[in-house]
């Protein structure tokens, strides 16, 4: 039997169709947040959009990480491997960053995101002479579930929220943290992450990549590679 994946490469427009109208992107809104959190409703004189009204996408139904168990594993091209705990990511410093999060279908959001920047991830694991491509291997799509360019995250100082509008980010939306692909649609935003891949495969297509969208996914940019 095809898997997903398989009947992706094979029915890309059939699945896109299917998707706008049942999965896609961005349908409903988070549901949950930590009671321990207070959330913030301002930064930088921005009013922030809050959790609750903010729209939301799963392609397998929210993915329940747990924080004493969870290690993110850091490979491929690098010359330390790294296994990092939550915690680990929570001594990093953390960078907070007004940012909107745009949805391919047209609507967005404005928050605020708090984490450590991916640089220094990267610093730590020593990414190897030709690396250009980070691949996020997540909970629901262990073979990758997206790719963004090294030179991207580099130039963009790019960080991965702990936190969302100083709320501990909630299980719905991502725990332990969600990608902040500042300038790129949503479905570049890779949640529950398990894994990051330095790579020099620049051919790799991640879920929705896989289904047509395109894999630059620059806001405003086309939503979809070209036939």
């Amino acid at each position: 039997m095809m898997d997903n994946r398989g009947l992706l490469r094979w029915c890309p427009v059939v699945f896109l169709i299917f998707s706008l109208a049942t999965v896609s992107a961005c349908v409903k809104a988070s549901t949950s947040k930590s009671p321990a959190d207070t959330e913030a409703t301002q930064y930088q004189n921005v009013n922030l959009t809050p959790i609750l009204q903010q729209r939301n996408n799963a392609i397998e139904g929210t993915q329940h990480i747990d924080a004493q168990s969870y290690h993110l594993v850091v490979n491929g091209m690098v010359q330390n491997q790294l296994s990092l705990s939550y915690s680990d990511l929570q001594s990093l410093p953390q960078v907070s960053k007004l940012a909107t999060l745009n949805c391919v279908e047209g609507w967005n959001f404005t928050a605020k995101w708090t984490g450590p920047s991916l640089k220094s991830i990267f610093d730590m694991a020593g990414v190897l002479p030709g690396a250009s491509v980070v691949i996020f291997h997540t909970a629901d799509d262990p073979d990758g579930f997206t790719s963004l360019d090294y030179s991207y995250i580099i130039d963009n100082d790019i960080i991965i929220a702990m936190k969302l509008n100083d709320v501990t980010m909630p299980a719905d939306r991502g725990f332990p943290f969600q990608v902040v692909a500042e300038g790129k649609y949503g479905y570049k935003w890779a949640k529950w992450v398990t894994g990051i891949e330095l790579s020099d495969n620049t051919n790799f297509r991640g879920y929705w990549e896989n289904a047509g969208y395109n894999n630059d996914a620059t806001v405003g940019g086309p939503a979809y590679e070209s036939p």
